[in-house]
């Protein structure tokens, strides 16, 4: 199955124009869903698949699930910031430093299971929400003003986003 720009294997998000609860539910799903999906995806693969790149430049897939812990823990993160506080503003991170630090060669695993921690979490939040704290958010120092309802949409994408370049490469190379 080729994929018309490897990077974005679902395409980009794209937010939308009303958000309903249809929306908010999908995407507790998704994001409940994402730890057993991720684990499936990475069922046995050795150290040399885990360190293949998914695409041409891009990470490998060990670096992938290690970025997915980062960023979700620092999502989870934020939205707890933006709950507690009104609306914190909240810096971004240099993705590609993070990746390149000395704790990529860790174990996915290790990762998967702080994915796993931080979405169970995340979820309990998620669901406890009223419909007044779903419109609570934080200033992102990059990308603005951000509601609780659209970083949950947002991060449910980049769950798939990234599980898809996982299960892409598995299937480009007959994994």
């Amino acid at each position: 199955m080729a994929v018309a720009d490897p990077r974005y294997p679902i395409g980009k998000f794209t937010p939308p124009a009303t958000i309903e609860l249809a929306d908010r539910k999908a995407a507790i799903s998704a994001i409940a869903k994402m730890p057993e999906y991720l684990r499936t995806a990475l069922r046995d693969l050795d150290t040399i698949q885990l360190n293949t790149p998914y695409r041409d430049g891009g990470w490998s897939i060990r670096q992938v699930v290690h970025h997915v812990a980062d960023s979700h823990g620092i999502a989870f993160y934020r939205v707890r910031r933006a709950l507690t506080e009104d609306w914190p503003v909240v810096h971004g991170y240099d993705e590609r430093a993070f990746a390149a630090l000395a704790d990529s060669i860790a174990p996915a695993e290790w990762s998967v299971e702080l994915i796993e921690a931080i979405h169970a979490r995340w979820i309990l939040v998620l669901n406890s929400l009223s419909d007044a704290q779903w419109q609570r958010g934080y200033k992102h120092s990059e990308r603005g003003p951000c509601t609780i309802e659209e970083v949950t949409l947002h991060y449910a994408w980049h769950a798939r986003h990234h599980l898809a370049h996982i299960t892409h490469l598995r299937a480009r190379k007959g994994w």
